[in-house]
């Protein structure tokens, strides 16, 4: 369990160790995001965002996997948009399912988008770097 809760621009809730690996690694690659914090379930994800809040921080744009261990993406993002500190910062679900249901769930819950998880670690950064672009800069230049 994670012992240090900070802010930060990107709040990832990963159980995929490799994957989160890269996530990490792509995110030094980035123009303009200095921070992610990647959490490895979703009831560890669930206490951070909690405390976040109560201190009054919030991450700037939030991923989540679907499917997790303790809690499930979906039911993070249930949460997340129970807590009114919290409701309006964006929720990505990012997943390898490409199942159409699973992505009218999370809009149906919230999510402000679902992308499927990029097959390479070239796509991956193009990814995040599409995150941050729209989620990180220009949506919150709109705000």
């Amino acid at each position: 369990m994670p012992g240090l809760i900070k802010n930060t621009e990107i709040f990832c809730v990963e159980d995929d160790t490799d994957f989160a690996f890269f996530m990490e690694t792509a995110v030094l690659e980035l123009k303009e995001v200095s921070t992610i914090q990647i959490i490895d379930n979703g009831n560890d994800a669930l206490r951070i965002l909690r405390v976040l809040a109560t201190d009054k921080l919030k991450p700037r744009l939030i991923l989540l996997d679907l499917n997790l261990p303790g809690i499930s993406g979906i039911d993070i993002l249930k949460a997340i948009r129970d807590i009114p500190f919290l409701r309006y910062v964006p929720v990505i679900l990012f997943s390898t399912s490409d199942n159409p249901k699973d992505m009218e769930r999370s809009l149906e819950f919230g999510a402000n988008s679902y992308v499927t998880k990029p097959n390479s670690y070239v796509d991956l950064i193009v990814c995040l770097q599409s995150f941050s672009d729209f989620w990180l800069h220009q949506h919150a230049n709109l705000n």
